[in-house]
């Protein structure tokens, strides 16, 4: 038998295209332990303030931050959310109801570097995107629960 060359322009397609499909396979990988890590830390720090809180706040973030610490439960609520769906990205379990939990504290994330202190957007931004792209990735899970009209009965 005879082996089938291919042309050197074929054969770097051919290489460019399985290195397309390996980095495809492991970016969800890469994104969950991402987001996964930043919210168990996030969550942690909230139960043991191990990082500095910020000296200075502009006067809006300030009393936003003040309101929820006085509310007695909000604080504890969303760093509890945030190390739980953190370590469930973290162990690959429940992907998809950890992102549907991490959504409303993304945005919020979101509305509060946007709104009023806009020097940790970037950072926003970095969140906001890796949950988008692995919401993307796993959106065959989210199908029912996005449909106009599902009956009682409905699996």
């Amino acid at each position: 038998m005879t082996a089938i060359s291919l042309s050197p322009r074929a054969e770097i397609r051919s290489s460019h295209r399985s290195v397309t499909r390996a980095i495809g396979r492991r970016l969800p990988l890469v994104s969950r332990s991402l987001l996964g890590s930043i919210f168990v830390f996030a969550g942690l720090n909230g139960f043991l303030n191990f990082m500095p809180q910020p000296t200075s706040l502009p006067k809006g973030a300030a009393a936003f931050a003040l309101a929820l610490f006085q509310s007695g439960y909000m604080m504890q609520l969303i760093a509890g959310t945030q190390l739980l769906s953190g370590a469930l990205l973290l162990a690959n379990r429940y992907v998809p109801l950890a992102l549907a939990l991490l959504a409303p504290v993304i945005v919020n994330i979101v509305a509060f570097h946007t709104f009023l202190l806009p020097s940790g957007l970037v950072m926003a931004a970095i969140v906001f995107g890796l949950e988008l792209h692995l919401a993307i990735t796993y959106r065959a899970a989210y199908r029912s629960m996005l449909r106009a009209r599902v009956s009682p009965e409905a699996r």
